[in-house]
């Protein structure tokens, strides 16, 4: 029996994430794990459908031009997923289409030198050509940032204390696809949200079972339910005399791309034909570069608490964010509109359901690479109403904040060097972005408008981003703020990262981290 004593002694510091089913080098049986990885890529559909539906129109295309380009992203994703997972950080991580892009992206899409043609399509393949180019230009650097150790050096120095703002902002930051696409149809995304959580946390206390199908399949009972719902709203003409924008996110058959989509296509580098280069389109491109790293790297340290895993050591995390780089590239080869990262909503994921597993995301990116081939099939399920997956994203979002949190086990909160690291690097994070970004949809410019409209850009990219202001702030501070102080060392948590610096330091490293088929002695990580 616990004395009484105990009642108030603090929770001990954990390593590893306790409680979950399944860690990154274990797996559940195939039948489960498929019902899993199917669950992931039901998650990643929303943005990979958001972005072109958001990029693809303005270039000049149409349903045929988004549903193609929505298969390639499916395509390529699957590829990026499998190449991390296997030679990257081998974290149950979802490579796919990232926003930090879209700015870079719309800044050559509304480029002068495009208004003179006036077909569409031919507008639309001009511009993808232009935005592949500077996909390929950046990823060179994001290859080189990866591979030659530069990020490597740079994260030695991150400590517990600057990665919980690196985290907590990494979800944080995508708060404006969460409950304010939820409420462009209320009746559809509320009911949603509801639902889940009941299912993932109220039933399984109330059945009392440790391994709860609720808790396990959430999602997908989530968006079957409310899917059909919708679908019986819309048959029922419940929103055949509503404003245009209403019908666009409730109703099921306005996606237009079911009827868009081939039955049978595989994506191919270079289908648009020939890229194009422009050093100002590869500059704003490589910001872009540079905000998609520091948050994948949010993302990386948020799934490897969630798969139970030792923190990352600095080679491994820059090893993924060398292959990170080649995503990129395959990205500008196959003409996505966008450039790659780790999902945040996928690795959320992996805390709403305890399974933290490898294999699970293999087979979600044998599921993508599966539909965006067989392009019919996987436009049924990308036509699902976009507020259902903002309501997923209100409960996937908050558990990477959560995993940023956690973080802060590891440091002393009682000194005042950490209370105001802490508070003021995620405030300024979310302050600096959220003036970025709403100067830009108010004025329609951002805030920096030099002659230079690269410069321009690549302003805005980085500073709409709040986890990379963040952890610019918390880094710097974290690292001149009572330089040399006899406390600071134990403050910020470093004494529980050290033993993780060094690969070869800690013995459990190499149970998540390693090559496979014995790589490890050819690539050998520092």
């Amino acid at each position: 029996m616990a004395t009484k004593s105990d009642d108030f002694a603090p929770f001990p510091i954990k390593d590893q994430l306790p409680g979950v089913e399944y860690c990154v080098s274990s797996s559940p049986n195939w039948p489960e794990g498929i019902v899993h990885g199917f669950q992931h890529y039901i998650v990643m559909l929303g943005t990979t459908v958001i972005i072109p539906s958001i990029l693809v129109p303005l270039m000049g295309g149409g349903d045929v031009e988004k549903a193609e380009v929505i298969n390639t992203v499916l395509f390529v994703s699957g590829i990026n997923t499998l190449l991390q997972s296997w030679f990257g950080t081998r974290l149950p991580v979802v490579i796919g289409a990232s926003y930090a892009y879209v700015i870079p992206a719309l800044y050559i899409t509304f480029s002068y030198r495009f208004t003179y043609y006036l077909q569409p399509h031919l507008r639309f393949k001009e511009t993808m050509r232009a935005i592949q180019g500077a996909l390929i230009i950046a990823s060179i650097i994001h290859m080189i940032i990866g591979f030659f150790g530069i990020w490597r050096i740079l994260v030695r120095f991150l400590t517990p204390l600057s990665a919980a703002p690196l985290v907590i902002l990494t979800g944080v930051g995508l708060v404006a696809f969460a409950f304010p696409q939820l409420a462009r149809c209320v009746e559809i995304g509320l009911p949603a949200l509801i639902i889940l959580i009941v299912l993932s946390q109220y039933l399984p206390h109330l059945f009392k079972s440790k391994r709860s199908i609720w808790e396990q399949f959430a999602v997908l009972f989530t968006v079957a339910i409310v899917w059909a719902y919708a679908e019986i709203l819309t048959a029922a003409g419940a929103y055949d005399k509503r404003p245009d924008n209403t019908q666009i996110s409730c109703r099921t058959d306005r996606s237009g791309l079911i009827s868009a989509a081939p039955w049978v296509k595989i994506p191919y580098p270079l289908q648009w034909g020939r890229p194009s280069f422009r050093g100002s389109d590869a500059v704003a491109m490589m910001a872009a570069t540079f905000v998609a790293i520091v948050e994948t790297t949010g993302t990386f340290i948020a799934a490897s608490r969630f798969g139970s895993a030792t923190h990352i050591p600095p080679s491994v995390l820059s090893r993924g964010i060398g292959w990170q780089g080649i995503g990129v590239l395959l990205d500008g080869l196959f003409g996505t509109a966008t450039g790659s990262a780790a999902l945040v909503e996928n690795a959320g994921l992996l805390g709403l359901t305890k399974v933290g597993s490898r294999r699970v995301v293999q087979i979600a990116a044998g599921f993508m690479i599966f539909f965006s081939i067989f392009g019919k099939f996987g436009a049924v399920l990308a036509s699902i109403p976009l507020p259902i997956f903002a309501a997923l994203y209100c409960v996937l979002f908050a558990y990477v904040v959560s995993a940023g949190l956690g973080l802060l086990q590891f440091c002393n909160l009682n000194s005042f060097r950490t209370k105001f690291i802490l508070g003021f690097s995620i405030f300024i994070g979310l302050s600096v972005a959220l003036y970025f970004t709403e100067y830009l949809f108010i004025s329609g410019r951002g805030p920096v408008h030099t002659r230079t409209s690269a410069f321009n850009v690549i302003m805005q990219v980085i500073f709409s981003s709040a986890a990379t202001v963040g952890i610019f702030a918390a880094f710097l501070l974290d690292c001149t703020h009572s330089y040399g102080h006899a406390s600071v060392r134990r403050d910020s948590g470093r004494h529980w990262w050290e033993k993780f610096t060094v690969y070869t330091t800690d013995t459990r490293t190499e149970e998540f981290y390693a090559l496979p088929y014995r790589l490890n002695r050819f690539f050998p990580s520092f």
